[in-house]
């Protein structure tokens, strides 16, 4: 059954397919995509997930030996496959060998990019699709990408009118990550409830030189001189200090993630992996890891947790001094502020 993935979860509301196709090349609503096929199958008591990276040289031997083992407990488990492109042939033959003998405590999750109309109709792919569900994943723009961030915004508690979502589109048509970040930034700046036109118009020309992202960036990277600038022109342009701090905590905290999962034995692909880590992001979180040990980034996630009571008026201190002391601490160098340092001994 091929549906839209604005179809998916009333899909996965009726009933759990034993097998899942996703396809795209527009990695957000992949990712997305997958996470609602996981947790609806975690609903159901699908608890345990396997997961493989059909690379050069997988053995596809494994996902067979996983498909076909009983579990002697009876647990229920989600295979989540990732393919960077169309499988080779012994992908495509195993991937046939699975359609043919679907197990019954197991949900398969396949996701990949854009398939050709030709490359649909190779006996995997057509086999799959009839025994489960295909949801085919395009770049949204213009009239759908405004439909998108309408629901988008629903999610949030966020109601706009069409003008105001026709501005947000304008900003960020083709890029759907930078999309839901914006939307993200609306509920930070304002909360739940109605946004309007004149709102949103200044949120997007908040961003228009200097971008947060790139400050959590530069900070990652170690540019300590740069972090600084860009935070500068932040505090010029009169973007709001919750903004700037949601940033720079959100990587802060990717990079706690990381850490746990390597200290318990997975690789760092793998736990970028897991996290749903951007190739873009990697780069930068790979030179902060190289840098930065856990106590440092344990200091950081401090030094958030200090700008925020600083924010919202609970802690003495001023919030872009705050804020550049995280920064500092994310390039490894020490913390400028002699309430953090305090605070961190």
């Amino acid at each position: 059954m091929k549906i839209k993935p604005e179809q998916l979860d009333a899909t996965l509301k009726r009933q759990l397919a034993p097998v899942y196709l996703l396809s795209g090349d527009e990695p957000l609503q992949l990712n997305e995509a997958a996470d609602a096929v996981r947790c609806a199958a975690l609903g159901r008591g699908y608890e345990n997930r396997e997961l493989f990276y059909a690379e050069s040289g997988f053995d596809w031997n494994r996902l067979l030996e996983s498909g076909g083992s009983f579990s002697l407990f009876g647990e229920l488990r989600v295979l989540d496959l990732r393919l960077p492109g169309k499988p080779d042939k012994d992908g495509a033959q195993a991937l046939l060998r699975y359609a043919q003998h679907l197990p019954d405590d197991a949900v398969l999750v396949v996701s990949l990019p854009k398939l050709s109309a030709a490359e649909q109709k190779a006996a995997w792919f057509q086999t799959l699709e009839s025994k489960g569900v295909f949801v085919q994943i395009w770049p949204l723009e213009g009239a759908r990408l405004i439909e998108w961030l309408d629901r988008r915004m629903a999610g949030r508690n966020l109601l706009a009118d069409r003008s105001g979502l026709a501005i947000l589109a304008a900003r960020v048509e083709g890029n759907l990550l930078a999309a839901a970040q914006e939307v993200e930034k609306l509920h930070i700046l304002y909360g739940e409830g109605r946004i309007e036109d004149e709102q949103i118009r200044k949120a997007v020309a908040d961003s228009a030189r200097y971008d947060v992202y790139d400050l959590a960036e530069a900070a990652m990277l170690g540019q300590l001189p740069r972090a600084q600038r860009i935070l500068q022109g932040l505090k010029a342009e009169g973007v709001a200090s919750p903004v700037v701090l949601w940033a720079l905590a959100r990587d802060v905290r990717t990079l706690a993630g990381v850490l746990n999962l390597t200290a318990g034995g997975e690789s760092q692909e793998s736990a970028y992996a897991k996290l749903r880590i951007w190739d873009k992001q990697k780069s930068a979180l790979s030179k902060a890891l190289q840098r930065l040990d856990r106590r440092d980034v344990e200091n950081a996630l401090l030094a958030c947790a200090r700008a925020d009571r600083i924010i919202k008026g609970q802690a003495v201190g001023e919030a872009w001094s705050a804020l550049l002391d995280i920064c500092t601490l994310l390039t490894g160098k020490a913390p400028l502020s002699r309430f953090v340092a305090a605070a961190l001994a």
